[in-house]
């Protein structure tokens, strides 16, 4: 195994503690749910008490903990779950392409209340560093962006935008549909049409707009019918 290329996840319940040995970014995206396939993520597919020491963990000891000796089941709870050990340079490279992605978003979804137009990335990423906001390198962009906004708020005049869209879904794809809709944003106006259809209004972020629209798309097999009434 090459020296600093893999890292140990580690995860500990009923006073037992299991490692598995993974590559970092990999097990990064897994953890995101940008990657999927277990194997590219394991090193090797061995649940270890004490992975330095190559001590495995008992079959007994992982059915009594997880259910199961499975070890793709089991290393799927301790990527979830547990801690991911790395390097100083791994963590320092995480944290920058979060960086990147946590500006990104906030270009994309805020503007400057003042003029109604975005932030260029330049003048976020300078705020960024005033205001000196810490960066998780395994929480979501999204959400981290969320609390950071309002550091910014502090140095740039910055807001979140917001699109209201109008949308209507065929009867025939409701049911799955309401509920993802639902999620990605907020309902301020609903009916049901006479043939079963649901016509909703949403407020999102304004950047989500492409999202919402593959989303609906996708949900209806390209029956349901979009439409942007307002940016503000």
């Amino acid at each position: 195994m090459e020296r600093g290329k893999y890292v140990i996840a580690r995860y500990s319940s009923h006073g037992e503690r299991f490692e598995i040995i993974v590559e970092p970014e990999a097990a990064w995206r897994f953890r995101e749910g940008k990657e999927k396939d277990l194997r590219k993520v394991l090193v090797y597919d061995v649940i270890y008490k004490d992975a330095k020491k190559g001590l495995r963990a008992s079959e007994e000891t992982l059915m009594k903990v997880f259910g199961t000796t499975d070890p793709y089941k089991v290393a799927e709870q301790i990527l979830r779950k547990g801690e991911i050990q790395l390097t100083a340079e791994q963590r320092r490279r995480m944290i920058e392409a979060k960086r990147r992605q946590i500006i990104e978003f906030i270009s994309r979804n805020c503007i400057d209340p003042r003029t109604g137009h975005p932030h260029p990335p330049s003048r976020i990423e300078s705020a960024l560093e005033e205001a000196k906001v810490g960066i998780d390198p395994f929480k979501p962009a999204e959400e981290q962006a969320m609390n950071i906004i309002k550091a910014l708020q502090r140095i740039l005049p910055i807001k979140i935008a917001r699109a209201l869209i109008a949308v209507k879904i065929p009867a025939a794809y409701v049911g799955r549909a309401y509920g993802v809709l639902s999620r990605m944003g907020t309902i301020t106006r609903q009916a049901w049409l006479p043939d079963g259809s649901w016509m909703a209004e949403l407020e999102i972020p304004a950047g989500m707009r492409p999202i919402l629209i593959e989303k609906v798309n996708q949900l209806t097999k390209g029956e349901g019918e979009i439409r942007i009434l307002s940016m503000r």
